[in-house]
């Protein structure tokens, strides 16, 4: 069995101090000649040695870290989110513990407590959650700063929202400027709040644009493109001219739905979708969708909860990020 090199280890080789090789691998090699600096740097490198982690927490009284549940590490907008999220941490020196909570708000209740037993500074939750205070309790009193993204509003805390509500009206919108009367939409059975808002900006603003959007054109499906595929067929029956899928998993399971029945997109029917993953640009053919900086978002929630590591005691932070429309060719002009 291969024994891990120690810091007692590396000392012995430098002919050193174990506090010596601590203080300098721990930023203050200022204390130290440039010689003996030198020299534990370079066996570090050559004995491989890696400075135990949880000693480094209990020194710095931090693990440097941050827990985040997302709800589908396979959704590509979530992919997208982290790598935001990435980038700035490393910025500064924090490396996130990345969760998929699978849609269950259970699961994240559990990786929030996981989150908590391995010691991370902060939480970035972007999943659904059963009931907000109480995990505000839980987070608060383990003195677990927190961060919601889009999903469930806080009762104090931070927050990073992306105008769902104005995204379905945008939407509405254009539907309406292609010509589109007839507006078939697929959501899911469990909708998360921004996914809720973004329904019912949609629907309002369908109302006020006086076309009616009955029940029986309001369809239900898993929130994949499995879900979309396999709701294809169903909605054909129906004879809308477009369909609003809630998300861009759906639309790019709805278009290979509709190619399996023989059907084109948007000759025969109209496919318009929501998130703007990268995907959705590559789609045959490339799918018209409302645009969210996924990455930014990623971005800003790192920052907004460093930042509130860093400064507990400052006010609440909330912060709406733009969207836009991306008119590609999936979905046709009608009048």
């Amino acid at each position: 069995m291969i024994k891990k090199v120690t810091i007692t280890d590396l000392a012995k080789r430098a002919n050193v101090s174990v506090t010596t090789v601590s203080q300098i691998l721990n930023g203050k090699e200022e204390r130290f000649s440039d010689k003996t600096v030198k020299r534990v740097k370079e066996l570090q490198k050559e004995m491989g040695y890696v400075p135990d982690f949880n000693a480094q927490s209990l020194i710095r009284r931090s693990g440097q870290t941050i827990g985040v549940l997302v709800p589908n590490l396979n959704n590509p907008f979530f992919a997208e989110f982290n790598r935001g999220i990435e980038a700035y941490g490393m910025s500064q020196g924090y490396t996130p513990l990345i969760f998929g909570s699978d849609d269950s708000p259970k699961i994240a209740g559990h990786y929030m407590l996981e989150a908590i037993r391995r010691a991370a500074d902060g939480m970035i939750i972007a999943s659904a959650v059963e009931d907000v205070n109480q995990i505000d309790h839980m987070l608060q009193q383990n003195g677990l700063p927190y961060l919601l993204i889009d999903r469930s509003r806080p009762e104090k805390g931070d927050e990073v929202d992306m105008q769902n509500e104005q995204g379905g009206k945008m939407v509405a919108d254009y539907l309406h400027q292609m010509g589109h009367e007839k507006v078939a939409v697929v959501i899911t059975s469990e909708l998360t709040l921004n996914l809720e808002h973004r329904l019912d900006g949609f629907l309002e603003r369908m109302k006020e644009l006086q076309i009616p959007v009955p029940k029986d054109l309001i369809f239900t499906t898993q929130l994949s493109k499995k879900g979309g595929e396999d709701i294809s067929a169903a909605i054909w029956e129906a004879k809308p001219t477009v369909v609003f899928a809630i998300n861009d998993e759906i639309a790019i399971g709805l278009n290979r739905g509709f190619n399996n029945l023989g059907l084109k997109v948007p000759e025969d029917i109209s496919i318009m979708g929501y998130d703007n993953i990268d995907m959705a640009e590559y789609m045959i053919p490339a799918l018209t969708t409302i645009n969210q900086p996924a990455f930014e978002m990623g971005e800003t929630a790192a920052k907004l909860i460093i930042d509130r590591i860093k400064n507990r005691n400052n006010a609440p932070q909330h912060v709406t990020l733009p969207i836009n429309l991306v008119e590609r060719k999936s979905v046709r002009k009608i009048k």
